[in-house]
Formats: C-alpha cells, structure tokens, sequence
C-alpha cells in the first residue's frame, strides 16, 4: 500500500527540531500542543522510525531525526516552490537575510548575484547586525535566515566556514607598535569585540578603544590611516590592509561563520537562497 507524506506533518517535524519545544512549535505552526505532538507520533509511525528523544518538556532530534531533517526541508521548499509557481507565475516576496557587519561585503556580492538571476521578482533585504541581535530576531521569527560569527560550531551542513580572528593593520603602518595601542572594537555585543578585549587584557598591553562602531566604513578608514588596529577574520582581510605578525599582539581565537534558521519552516525562495550560500562558500573555501 502506498504512502505519502504529508506537508503539515513535515511542518510540526522542523518547527520542534528547531525550537526543541511542542509548546514553542505549537505557536509556529498555529495548533495546539497536542495536536503537534500527535502529529509527530504520525508521522514517526509514517516512517517507522523514531524521530525525538523526549524528555520532560524538550524535545532533541535523534540520529534518524537529524538525517530527516534536511529531506524534510527540501520537501516543504519544493511544496512552497510549486505552489507558488502555479498560483501566480514567479514567487513575489521577500526574505529577510541577517548578516553580520563583516561578511555582507567579502563573501556575500557573488552568491546574491546569483540569486536575483534565478529569483528576479524576490526581495532579498539585508540586516546587518551583530550575531546575538541576529539570533534575538531569529528566535523571534522577525528573519528568515542569517550567518553568524560565533566561537560556537552549527551542524555540520549549517557550519559554512572555520577561520581565525588576527589582527589587522594599515600596509606598512606602525599602529601596532605604538602605545597605548589604539584598537577599533565593534559595537557592544560583537563577538570578536570581547575575544579581543579578553586577549587584551590577559597580555598586558596598555590600550585603549577607539571608534567603536557597528558599520564597516568607519573601521576600514581608521585603520587604512594607520591609527589603530582591528581584529578581523583572516579570509575577511579586504586587500588594502595587511595581516600583522607583531610578537607584541596577543593571539585570538577561532570562530565559525554559522547558519542559522528561526523556528519556524522556510520558503521554497529562502531555501532556494541557503543553497546558494553553501554553495557559495564550498566554492569560496573548498
């Protein structure tokens, strides 16, 4: 006998694996508690396997449910995909794409490009912001997706890049022999901010901040002028400014650039648009 799977299942599926909840999924999805929780039990019995591990009020994937999880979202963005073709010709929307400050420039221009080729009449809006503002808006479903730059490694598939945070300077310039050290920090919240501030003060070096903002342009301009240093991720380095191998600078730790998804399903364009960022990055960083 044959036996189909049925979306709204696939639905309640990605709204607990994301949020870990039946009471938070409930409210993604628009049904009660129980109705998410029965049907889940319908669809592990669809699939003769179990999904969840349940305990007390969490709900955390189990190794068949992990390996699901990706299935279950190509078939929710091919549903939304076609739905959406055959209702009005070519998807009209928009998705909202988090990013932070230091990535919109140096990786993402190829990937978007691409994107507007096969999705014309989709608006992508950037908001640029630091990783815990991105994840605040993710979990208040306020984005469709966003990368993040965090100390913290995402699954596998949604671990884009592994890089190191350095310090960088002006070509030639002596910034980061002078002292106080003059050092441009982001704005509060940036990750790399308190790495930096951590390694500052654990070395010793008399410092102070200078031009603490949240936009690139700023940064780059203090710093291309020789008047402080910045950490930077070093496959984000823009090519007017130069990697410092100074003993003097303390070393600074690894981050991930992550992506990160709210708690609820995507669209087939969203999704369409995570492909060709994972793309994208293989190609960059492979």
């Amino acid at each position: 006998m044959e036996r189909d799977l049925d979306v709204s299942l696939l639905r309640a599926f990605i709204a607990v694996a994301e949020t870990g909840r039946m009471t938070r999924a409930a409210k993604i999805v628009h049904i009660t508690q129980s109705a998410v929780s029965q049907r889940i039990l319908r669809l592990e019995a669809l699939l003769e396997m179990k999904l969840f591990e349940r305990q007390s009020e969490a709900a955390r994937l189990t190794k068949d449910g992990e390996r699901f999880m990706s299935r279950a979202r190509r078939l929710i963005a091919l549903n939304d995909e076609i739905l959406g073709e055959m209702r009005g010709g070519d998807f009209v929307g928009e998705i909202k794409f988090g990013v932070p400050h230091d990535v919109v420039a140096s990786v993402l221009p190829p990937m978007l490009r691409r994107f507007r080729r096969e999705w014309p009449n989709v608006l992508v809006t950037l908001v640029s912001s630091t990783t815990t503002q991105l994840r605040a808006l993710l979990d208040e479903c306020k984005l469709d997706l966003a990368l993040t730059t965090e100390r913290e490694r995402a699954s596998r598939r949604d671990s884009l890049l592994f890089d190191h945070l350095v310090w960088v300077g002006a070509l030639g310039g002596s910034a980061a022999r002078r002292r106080p050290l003059s050092v441009v920090l982001g704005q509060e919240g940036c990750a790399f901010r308190a790495s930096a501030v951590e390694a500052l003060d654990k070395s010793g070096i008399p410092w102070r901040p200078i031009c603490q903002v949240g936009s690139l342009e700023p940064v780059f301009a203090t710093v291309e002028a020789d008047m402080a240093v910045a950490p930077f991720l070093r496959k984000t380095v823009p090519d007017k400014l130069q990697i410092l191998h100074v003993k003097a600078l303390p070393a600074l730790p690894p981050f991930h650039i992550n992506l990160r998804f709210p708690g609820a399903p995507i669209s087939g364009p969203a999704q369409a648009l995570v492909d060709q960022i994972r793309d994208g990055f293989k190609s960059l960083y492979a």
